[in-house]
């Protein structure tokens, strides 16, 4: 079976040079370790010592050379905007005190639909628009080397 042996960031290549192709959503291009098989039927095995977090868009790179290309699976999002970039990032705060994945695109907010999240963002004022689209959410921050992080904000999840 054929290995990934390098991923190529979006941009950085020539996507038409792609081989083959793959279909993944945002949850399935978050990893260490797992066996795809591509559209044209190339079966390989992406095996790093760390998991990688793969765009819509990147090249994973086998070891014959040749280039599947990473699709971001369409799913379903919510874009949001405010009137003043201030009222974005106060939108912003209460995703990410949240803990929600989110994507920037331009000067909006993309989210995966949650009626729950959307009720309270209309109710801060947000403008709120349903598209189907690849979700790229923001990478964490990078890791410190720790196997796992904790953190407490004085709240529970629970």
């Amino acid at each position: 079976m054929k290995r990934v042996t390098e991923v190529k960031p979006a941009g950085a290549w020539a996507a038409t040079a792609a081989h083959d192709r793959v279909v993944l959503d945002a949850g399935d291009r978050n990893r260490r370790r797992i066996v795809l098989t591509g559209d044209k039927g190339t079966p390989f095995l992406l095996d790093f010592p760390k998991p990688v977090s793969l765009r819509d868009g990147d090249g994973l790179v086998l070891d014959d050379g040749s280039i599947v290309l990473v699709a971001g699976e369409c799913e379903k999002l919510i874009e949001i905007s405010a009137h003043a970039a201030l009222d974005t990032v106060r939108l912003a705060w209460h995703l990410g005190n949240r803990h929600t994945d989110v994507q920037i695109v331009a000067d909006k907010i993309r989210i995966r639909r949650d009626h729950v999240l959307e009720e309270m963002l209309i109710g801060l004022g947000a403008h709120l628009h349903a598209v189907d689209a690849a979700f790229d959410p923001e990478s964490p921050t990078p890791s410190d080397g720790h196997e796992h992080h904790h953190h407490h904000h004085g709240h529970d999840h629970g």
